[in-house]
C-alpha cells in the first residue's frame, strides 16, 4: 500500500527515539520491590513457623517439639525450619523469646501506681496463659527445658512488679524495699489467681477485687 502524506524527517525519528529511551531509563528499578516482596514472605513464613512451634509444645505438654509436625502445620519443608532457625534448640529460643516478647508488651500496658488498673492487665494476661504457666511450672523438675521458660517468665513478672508499683518502693530504705517488692510478686503471682479464680471459683471480677484488696495495704505503704 503506498504510503500518503509526508515521510518524517531523519532528524524526528531520531528524536522520537531519544524519547522513548529516556522516558525508558527514568522507570524505577523493580528489584527493590522483589527484594521486599521476598523479605515480608520469609517474615510471614518464620512467624508461622514460631505460631506452629507454640502450638505443638504446648499440646505435647513440652515432652517433645517434632520438626516434622511444626513444619507440616506451618506449610513449609523441615530444611526450611532448620536453615530459618537451625535445629529443635533454636526454634525452641526464639519461640520463647518471641512469647516473653509477647507477654512483655501485654503487661506493659498497665498503669503505674495505679494498682486496680495494673491489677485489670494481670489478670487479662492470666486468663489467656495461665493455665500453661501452671502447667509448665508442674513440670519444672521433671523437664530441664522448662527452665528457660520459667527463669524468663520469673524475671519478666519481678521486673512488672517492680515497675509497676514504683512509687510505693521508691522512697523505702533498701531493706524494706527488697521485702515489700517480693510481698508484691507474690501477691500477684498466677498461684494467686489459681487460688482465687480455679480452687476458690471467684469470678474474674471477684478475683481482680480480691487481688486489689490484698495489693493496696501493700503498694500504700510507706
Amino acid at each position: 500500500m503506498k504510503r500518503t502524506g509526508p515521510r518524517p524527517k531523519k532528524q524526528d525519528r531520531n528524536r522520537f527515539n531519544v524519547s522513548l529511551t529516556d522516558m525508558n531509563k527514568k522507570l524505577p528499578p523493580s528489584r527493590p520491590y522483589r527484594m521486599q516482596a521476598r523479605a515480608q514472605s520469609a517474615a510471614a513464613t518464620g512467624e508461622r513457623i514460631l505460631d506452629a512451634a507454640v502450638e505443638v509444645y504446648w499440646e505435647n505438654n513440652g515432652d517433645e517439639l517434632s520438626l516434622d509436625e511444626v513444619a507440616r502445620r506451618a506449610g513449609v519443608t523441615v530444611q526450611t525450619v532448620i536453615r530459618r532457625f537451625g535445629g529443635k534448640q533454636g526454634l525452641f529460643t526464639a519461640a520463647v523469646d518471641r512469647e516473653t516478647e509477647r507477654v512483655r508488651r501485654e503487661r506493659g500496658e498497665a498503669p503505674v501506681g495505679d494498682v486496680p488498673g495494673a491489677v485489670q492487665v494481670l489478670l487479662a494476661s492470666y486468663e489467656t496463659t495461665g493455665e500453661r504457666m501452671l502447667a509448665v511450672l508442674a513440670e519444672e523438675h521433671r523437664m530441664p527445658s522448662t527452665a528457660v521458660i520459667l527463669d524468663r517468665g520469673r524475671a519478666l513478672h519481678r521486673e512488672w512488679c517492680a515497675r509497676v508499683f514504683a512509687p510505693a518502693l521508691a522512697s523505702l530504705p533498701a531493706t524494706e524495699r527488697k521485702r515489700r517488692l517480693a510481698q508484691l510478686v507474690a501477691v500477684c503471682d498466677v498461684y494467686t489467681w489459681k487460688l482465687l479464680r480455679r480452687d476458690a471459683g471467684l469470678s474474674r471480677r471477684q478475683t481482680e477485687l480480691a487481688m486489689v484488696e490484698l495489693l493496696t495495704p501493700i503498694a500504700q505503704a510507706s
